[in-house]
């Protein structure tokens, strides 16, 4: 809903002014206390008045597909460490930038946000956020290409800053350049992070996982910062680490006690299933064992991940296996099922492809204790983030 703005009459006529839905204000105050300590608390109280007005606005105003990257139960892990929200609508992202700030003399935007190359959006919408008062307020917005080449690099915050003079105020123009010039560059081209190993990964989580270390973006060179981040495994890892939350992801401990709720939350089963082995003597030994699965929404249609654990006389051989949810619907030619190492790595006979319409993808491997598996389907699933399960 859009406030009746001859109200504030200090507001610009071409400013957008949203009212904070009651039930997002409600959410927000119950759901920001998900968190290490009071800064990030209160990052992401503001940041979930921001979203709750703003996604309203645009799934109504703009287009019903506009979504949450890179899924609503991601958000807590983002906002433990960083100030700012990616919003998806069809190709384009859109990142909202968040703040209370009085002074709207510039944008101010987080580095991760700018230069770790998956987080970087289209646009860049500044908003204030007025939580006593029930409103936001969309002051302007610029692009990628110009916050990089035009907005001035702060070190002390490790932010880029681009002066109101140079935003764009009204933010109906966004929506007619989306439509009018679709296909005009949005984006600066920006370096890679190089990827961090297992081993720097653990060591730099158990380090920065301290919650008394109120910033930990700033603790260390950006490359290693971003090389951690950017991982979605490693990034949720920290934010359960600095809550102190007890492992989330290890498959032992579903199996044996359970799904942890973290996993749950984001789609995570289990069932048991009667399986028959020949015995000694040849003769049909039946076990029941415990089914990992997980429902996914891909191109459309539902589709069933599970893990299957095959008992073997040295070895448990852990099978990933993809089928169509429904009965007798076959997984179409071009997807692909992909297990790989924590660091992203392929190893052998780690993937499995239909080329043609196929009942069934599957990989099989055999893991030691405490190595990790994150898997990947082609086409992505819808709220994809990669999970590193822990064997």
């Amino acid at each position: 809903m859009t406030l009746d703005t001859t109200i504030f009459t200090f507001v610009s006529s071409t400013d957008l002014v949203l009212e904070i839905p009651i039930i997002t204000q409600n959410q927000a105050d119950l759901e920001s206390q998900a968190f290490s300590n009071a800064n990030s608390r209160y990052q992401a109280y503001i940041n979930q008045l921001c979203l709750g007005a703003i996604l309203l606005w645009l799934q109504e105003d703009w287009t019903p597909q506009t979504k949450v990257w890179p899924t609503t139960s991601a958000l807590p892990s983002f906002w433990e460490l960083v100030n700012g929200i990616a919003l998806t609508l069809e190709t384009t992202r859109l990142i909202l930038i968040p703040s209370e700030a009085i002074d709207l003399s510039e944008l101010r935007v987080p580095q991760e946000w700018v230069d770790i190359p998956s987080w970087v959006g289209d646009y860049y919408l500044a908003v204030q956020v007025e939580p006593d008062e029930g409103y936001v307020r969309v002051w302007g917005y610029c692009n990628h290409e110009k916050l990089k080449t035009q907005g001035s690099y702060d070190a002390s915050d490790r932010t880029y800053c681009l002066d109101a003079a140079d935003i764009i105020n009204d933010i109906s123009v966004l929506a007619i350049a989306r439509q009018l010039c679709p296909e005009e560059p949005t984006r600066s081209a920006i370096e890679e992070i190089p990827s961090l190993s297992p081993q720097q990964a653990e060591n730099l989580i158990a380090r920065l996982g301290n919650p008394e270390i109120l910033t930990p973006r700033q603790e260390i060179p950006f490359q290693l910062w971003g090389g951690l981040i950017q991982h979605g495994g490693w990034r949720k890892n920290l934010y359960q680490q600095r809550l102190r939350l007890p492992e989330q992801w290890s498959v032992i401990q579903w199996l044996q006690s359970g799904i942890s709720q973290v996993a749950e939350a984001v789609g995570w089963g289990s069932f048991d299933l009667q399986l028959s082995a020949a015995g000694a003597r040849g003769e049909e030994d039946t076990q029941l064992s415990t089914i990992l699965s997980r429902r996914l929404a891909i191109a459309g249609q539902i589709y069933e991940l599970t893990i299957i654990p095959q008992l073997e006389q040295d070895a448990t051989i852990w099978r990933f296996e993809l089928r169509n949810a429904a009965v007798g619907a076959a997984i179409p030619g071009g997807f692909k099922l992909r297990l790989l190492t924590e660091d992203l790595q392929p190893f052998p006979d780690n993937e499995d492809v239909a080329t043609t319409a196929v009942e069934q993808l599957y990989v099989e491997v055999a893991l030691e204790v405490g190595e990790s598996i994150v898997w990947e389907i082609q086409p992505f699933p819808d709220n994809y983030e990669r999970e590193i399960l822990k064997f």
